[in-house]
Parts: structure tokens; C-alpha cells; sequence
């Protein structure tokens, strides 16, 4: 695949970006596109390597090596390379519902699993695929799609999250009347609302759900399942449901002081600045503004890092991020060996941005809170912490222990937790009735089905906070087994 020595040939090159200081002053998305000469030197990197690794798609001890979705990799860069871009969109859209997305903001295990990465940086597969999928709308080659015929079942999808929209793209394509149901006024669920502009801009996401309503899917905003309708309409109405509602139960903190004032769970703050931006400019005056604040972050993950982002753009006056564990190794280690994702030392977006604004990295590392102080109103007024060492105990478990003397107190006005989530919320499944096993809906990964029949869930909702790109093939699969459902319930009948 690709030319032959293009490997050797070659170096990677990365994509055009902003300036950190630059992107500061606005919310749009600080990461562009290479030309498309430069892509096709970059598809012409892929090797003939025999067993193309980036599209295996499994969990090696729960880290995720190459493409879940199992995309064909080596054909679209091949198709890239010779300059055949709408046979490349054919080609991706096979596996990939939505490249736009994961062409934005997917990790790319793909890369971590490719064969190349061995010995040099990967291809530059997510910036290929993000390319190919935009053509594809600059260029017309994405039309709607309507289905020749209908069966005459109906199908309704909570939720509208990559995982509902990828089981209600597959679903209306092979014929079925598909309805999907979000209690939020935006479509996308954790895309919309949950990642910031500046990654991925909003009307990325409008613009494929006005076409898959093109194609015939019914969106139903405002509308909360148990509140607004009741499974028995539901059931009523609908030959299947599928619960696509995600895995948004953040974790709080446990913390002597953690109820002062000023202290928000991450996910509520990146929500409320994206409506604001996307309702008004932030003239409605509706997001919290830590403009002239200092401000702490308190979890380690990429949840975290947009916070920093959001505040360093509402002009904090400093940021910093604590995270439980040491800082990455810069090259793999024993535990990261290839095709497993590296794992490796990154400055990402937010980082680079703090870096550029405060001259150092907003991270801190084995860094425990220990005691939140409240000033005279109950507001947050300092975090006292202490660094913590990670050690290995006998039992062949890590550990963290306290270290005397290091103790410190950080004064802070704003404090986001972003320390996960603990799984789905429990309003909606216990509506109708499903079982959760440790927060997730119970159901198989083989049919999807629940304990109440003709009743399904994918996505995070089933198998916990995950890639986006793991979504995906979640809505794909339970597709694939209500479409068998349905047809069984036809053959029945």
C-alpha cells in the first residue's frame, strides 16, 4: 500500500495549528489541514506491511490497540496517495459513519498500532482521514442517502450521542423508521456539549445530523424519557428502543470542605460555556467567567485538559492541573510496547496554550488534595495537598504513598473536578425497568438486548466512558441486532 519506499522516503508531517498564544483570542478549532499534495506524501508512507495492525480493534489490558471500527486503513491511504479522494470517502464511509468526528478529536489507537510506529512516527492517519471525509462535503460527493424502501417497523434511539447516531444511520439505511429522542436542545450529546469549539466546532455536528434527517431520521430535542414521554408510549409506538444515554454520572469529590462554594464538577462547566458560545456569543451571560481567577483542575485526563483551555480563553489569571500519576515516560516502556497505545509524554493543545501564556506546564503530578479551605462566605479559598510517590508492593500492585514534608497550600478561586465518571445515570434505564451492573446497563456484547425484551443499549451507557471511535462501533453492532430482532418479529408474525 502507498508507494512502496515511501516509508523511507519520508517524514511525517504534522498538521497546521494556530499559534497558542493566537488561538487564545478566539473558539474555533486551532487545528487545520495539510495540503493535499502533502497528504498524499503522507498515504504514500504506509507500508506493505502483511498484517496491517492498525485495524485489528481490540483492548489489550484495557488499553485500545488500532481502529475499533475496524477501518481499512492501508486501502484509503493507498486511494489518498494515487490521488483518488472520492474513492478514499467510499472507502471510509464503509467502516465510519462519522470520520468528521473521529477525524477531530479520536486519540488514534490506529496510530499507536501502526507497524511503522515500530521504529518511526506513524502514518498520519487521523489527519488523512479527517481530510478525505471534509472533501467529501467541500467537493458535493456526500449527497443524502434515501432508503429505496421502507419495512414498516420503527425504532427509537435515546440518546443522540455517537453511538445513537451511528445505530440510527445503520438502522434507516437498511429500511427501518427511526426516531431519535434527546433531552438536551442540541443534538451530538457529549460531542455537542461535552467538547469544547476549539476542538471540534459545532456545526461539524449539525451539519451531518441535517443530513441524516435528509435521509429520513426523526430528531426530538427537549424530550426526556419519563418526563416528557414514558416507555409505555415508547413501547407503544416503537418496535424496538435502544438506550444510547451515555455514561455522564460524574464522580465528586470525598474531601473535608468539598461542599464550599465554587467548586463545579468539569463536564457542568464545559457544557455551560459551549451553550453560551453557541446561543449567544456569551452575551446571555449564562456560563460561569473565571476571567482575573486563579484556577485549579483536580483530574488528570483529557476531560481536564479542555478545562484548562476554556479558562486560559475566559483569561484566568493562572491554571493548574493535578493528576494522581507520574508524569509519562517520553519513549515506550515495557508496559506501552508496541501495538498497544504509547502512552507517551505529549504537550497537548492545552498545555502548549498554558506553556505559550504562563511559561510551564499546568500539570502537577502525584499530587493528592488533601483539605479544601473556605474563606468567610463558604467559597473556596486554597487546596492543601501533598505529593504522593506510586510504588510497587509485593502483591505485584501499585500503591501510592504519602510523602512527609511536602506538603502545600495553593491559593484558588475555582476549582473543576474532572475525576471521571462513575457511569450511567439511573433515571432513564430504571424507567424501563433494565438492570445496571457496576453503573452500566446490562446487556450483551452479542445482541445488545437487555432483561426487557425488544429493548437494547450501546455505547457508553453499556460498556463505560470510552472513545468516541468505540461508540461508534457500538451503534453499529446494536444495529445490527435489532435489525435481526426485527426480522425475527417478522418471520414470527
Amino acid at each position: 500500500m502507498g508507494k512502496a519506499t515511501g516509508f523511507m522516503e519520508f517524514k511525517r508531517e504534522k498538521v497546521q495549528e494556530q499559534r497558542p498564544l493566537e488561538r487564545l483570542s478566539n473558539w474555533g478549532e486551532y487545528a487545520s489541514r495539510l495540503s493535499d499534495e502533502k497528504l498524499q506524501t503522507q498515504g504514500a508512507r504506509c507500508m506493505d506491511c502483511g498484517t496491517p495492525f492498525c485495524h485489528m480493534g481490540i483492548e489489550i489490558r484495557g488499553t485500545a490497540a488500532g481502529c475499533p471500527i475496524q477501518n481499512v486503513i492501508p486501502e484509503w491511504n493507498d486511494l489518498v496517495y494515487k490521488g483518488k479522494w472520492q474513492e478514499a470517502l467510499e472507502r471510509l464511509h464503509m467502516t465510519n459513519n462519522f470520520p468528521e468526528f473521529t477525524g477531530r478529536v479520536c486519540p488514534a489507537p490506529c496510530e499507536g498500532s501502526c507497524t511503522l510506529a515500530i521504529t518511526d512516527p506513524a502514518v498520519a492517519i487521523k489527519s488523512i482521514e479527517r481530510t478525505i471525509i471534509d472533501k467529501g462535503f467541500e467537493n458535493g460527493w456526500i449527497t443524502p442517502r434515501i432508503p429505496a424502501s421502507r419495512t414498516g417497523f420503527k425504532v427509537a434511539i435515546v440518546g443522540s450521542g455517537p453511538a445513537g447516531l451511528a445505530a440510527a444511520d445503520q438502522l434507516n439505511q437498511l429500511g427501518h423508521s427511526v426516531t431519535v429522542f434527546e433531552r438536551s436542545d442540541r443534538f451530538g450529546g457529549l460531542l455537542m456539549y461535552g467538547i469544547p469549539n476549539m476542538k471540534l466546532e459545532k456545526d461539524v455536528i449539525e451539519r451531518r445530523v441535517h443530513l441524516l434527517s435528509l435521509e429520513g431520521i426523526d430528531f426530538v430535542p427537549n424530550t426526556e424519557i419519563g418526563k416528557d414521554i414514558t416507555k409505555e408510549q415508547l413501547q407503544a409506538d416503537f418496535d424496538a428502543v435502544i438506550l444510547c444515554t451515555g455514561a455522564q454520572k460524574q464522580r465528586v469529590l470525598h474531601l473535608e470542605g468539598s461542599d464550599a462554594g465554587n467548586i463545579h464538577l468539569a463536564m457542568d462547566y464545559l457544557t455551560d460555556v459551549t451553550k453560551s458560545l453557541l446561543d449567544s456569543d456569551f452575551t446571555d451571560n449564562q456560563a460561569l467567567n473565571v476571567e482575573g481567577k486563579d484556577v485549579i483542575v483536580i483530574g488528570g485526563g483529557d476531560t481536564g485538559a479542555d478545562c484548562v483551555a476554556t479558562a486560559l480563553r475566559q483569561k484566568c489569571r493562572s491554571v493548574y492541573q493535578f493528576g494522581k500519576h507520574p508524569q509519562q515516560a517520553t519513549t515506550r516502556t515495557d508496559e506501552t510496547m508496541w501495538p498497544k497505545d504509547p502512552n507517551i509524554y505529549t504537550m497537548d493543545y492545552a498545555y502548549a496554550e498554558a506553556d505559550a501564556k504562563f511559561g510551564r506546564d499546568p500539570r502537577e503530578y502525584c499530587i493528592q488534595t488533601t483539605k479544601i479551605e473556605k474563606d468567610s462566605k463558604g467559597n473556596v479559598k486554597a487546596l492543601h495537598t501533598i505529593q504522593m510517590e506510586k510504588i510497587l508492593g509485593e502483591d505485584g500492585f501499585h500503591y501510592f504513598k504519602e510523602l512527609p514534608g511536602t506538603e502545600k497550600v495553593w491559593p484558588v478561586q475555582h476549582v473543576f473536578v474532572a475525576i471521571g465518571f462513575e457511569g450511567a445515570e439511573k433515571e432513564t434505564p430504571g424507567h424501563f425497568g433494565v438492570e445496571l451492573t457496576n453503573n452500566r446497563i446490562r446487556a450483551s456484547v452479542k445482541d445488545y438486548e437487555t432483561n426487557i425484551p425488544g429493548v437494547f443499549a450501546a455505547g457508553d451507557a453499556r460498556r463505560g466512558q470510552s472513545l468516541v471511535v468505540w461508540a461508534i462501533k457500538e451503534g453499529r453492532g446494536v444495529a445490527a441486532s435489532v435489525h435481526y430482532y426485527l426480522n425475527e418479529m417478522l418471520v414470527k408474525s
